[in-house]
């Protein structure tokens, strides 16, 4: 996971008291200032940006198998004969048993009789996943096929996305105001207001891989980015002498 601060560049200025008055949002987007708050005190405020990213967390394939016999014991079987293989060699490749699920389909066809069954799989290893659909694509030649891939990103990882791309645009605030103050000879006190002003997500999707099918380019294209900014107001203690910042 990457993180780095956006739209670092900053400038601040000091006011005489009778000028001065609270600034529009649109107004710190890329600078800080030192006001006189409505109690009086002098504040700092400051915007911070932070944008990180991270790749999808879970894949999700279809096993499919199928078979066509003229007596509906031989089809069961049939396909009952594969469903054990994979179930064991999931079970091998180290897949829980919460992460596999099962539906089947029994149809007669004419004169004939047709087992069909599908075997959901979820995996958080995609190392895994590779060597296992590898195997099963081997071993069950044209009786089954199984589906790409689907990756995504869980409910759990997304959330935790939004709070740490937040706290770092929180944190890259109170550096930009711990600088300002120190670079005015003040020292920067506690927080007053702390506001995220916007957050944006995306996938990162690129054409180049968008025509490729390969699970390195699923991935990179399935990638979750999150950007946040926030505006911040600190309050300033006054100056201080022989200490640093």
């Amino acid at each position: 996971m990457a993180g780095y601060p956006v739209n670092s560049q900053c400038f601040a200025s000091l006011r005489p008291a009778a000028l001065m008055s609270p600034l529009r949002t649109d107004e710190l987007e890329n600078r800080a200032g030192i006001v006189v708050g409505q109690s009086g005190g002098r504040e700092v405020h400051v915007s911070g940006s932070w944008e990180i990213s991270a790749p999808p967390d879970r894949a999700r394939v279809c096993i499919k198998v199928t078979s066509s016999k003229d007596t509906a014991t031989e089809a069961k079987s049939s396909v009952q004969r594969r469903l054990e293989y994979i179930e064991q060699r999931l079970r091998l490749g180290g897949v829980s048993e919460e992460n596999i699920s099962m539906s089947k389909e029994f149809k007669r066809l004419s004169n004939t009789y047709q087992m069909e069954a599908e075997v959901y799989v979820i995996f958080s290893d995609f190392e895994k996943l590779q060597n296992i659909c590898n195997t099963l694509v081997e071993k069950l030649d044209n009786s089954g096929s199984i589906s790409p891939p689907h990756f995504y990103h869980t409910p759990e990882q997304l959330e935790k996305l939004r709070r740490d791309v937040c706290l770092g645009a929180v944190g890259n605030a109170r550096r930009k105001a711990q600088e300002v103050c120190c670079l005015v000879g003040q020292s920067l006190g506690k927080a007053l207001i702390i506001k995220e002003e916007e957050i944006k997500e995306w996938q990162g999707q690129t054409d180049s891989c968008l025509a490729v099918q390969s699970i390195q380019c699923k991935i990179q294209s399935t990638t979750a980015y999150v950007a946040s900014k926030v505006f911040a107001s600190f309050a300033i203690k006054g100056k201080e002498k022989n200490k640093n910042y």
